[in-house]
């Protein structure tokens, strides 16, 4: 590894390092877990450092996935769901495509329009994609909202038809379970935007790792995103 990667003054190998944060996205575990099957395989390392290694490569290996990542479908499924951060509820938004990728999340203190706001100016910034059609509950803050970033969208509010969004939810809940909360709000964006991250690659939303059997291809995408930062 060169001496200017990011795994550059870390005492463990970027071998390591990676594998522990891919169990974390992949898999329902706890830091806590992560620790003893690292201590099982002789690598004498605790659960803070493991949430360390969480927050600071998360962020980084998807942003070297984004040259690899499939344009989002132009049907986006748009809706807030609600978690704990320090005791305190806050909302994510959260959307997805009509082929289930997830487009962009953002916790929020609010709901209300400068959230929404935010949400669909970062994913529209981000993705240089514009919907033709935008999917949403009947809350009062999207029409303007959408007027004013998306205004060629068909604004569709219909019951049941944000089912796919919220299903997608349940899996966001699924792998928060198993954490003992979430301490911050940042801590909270990098963890839930993570799992969208590995939701994607597992959907086959990347071109990585093309070669790899489907049983291999998330560590393969990993090791080459690891080499890319």
């Amino acid at each position: 590894m060169p001496p200017t990667s990011a795994f550059a003054g870390f005492r463990f190998p970027a071998e390591v390092i990676v594998v522990a944060v891919r169990w974390f996205l992949r898999y329902n575990l706890s830091y806590r877990d992560i620790e003893e099957l690292l201590v099982e395989r002789g690598v004498e390392v605790d659960h803070v450092t493991v949430y360390r290694w969480v927050q600071r490569f998360t962020p980084l290996l998807a942003d070297a996935a984004r040259f690899a990542r499939h344009a989002p479908g132009d049907r986006w499924f748009v809706d807030e769901t609600y978690v704990k951060v320090n005791g305190i509820w806050r909302y994510v938004y959260r959307a997805v495509d009509q082929d289930g990728q997830v487009i962009d999340v953002l916790v929020s203190a609010r709901r209300d329009a400068d959230a929404a706001r935010r949400f669909f100016g970062r994913a529209l910034a981000t993705l240089k994609v514009t919907p033709a059609e935008v999917v949403t509950d009947a809350a009062a803050i999207y029409p303007t909202v959408l007027a004013e970033l998306i205004p060629r969208a068909w604004h569709h509010v219909e019951q049941y038809a944000n089912n796919p969004i919220e299903a997608d939810h349940s899996r966001l809940k699924h792998r928060l379970r198993p954490m003992r909360g979430l301490r911050t709000d940042r801590s909270a964006q990098v963890i839930i935007a993570g799992h969208a991250f590995m939701q994607n690659l597992r959907r086959g939303h990347y071109e990585l790792a093309a070669e790899a059997s489907p049983a291999t291809q998330v560590a393969a995408a990993f090791t080459e995103l690891a080499l890319a930062i």
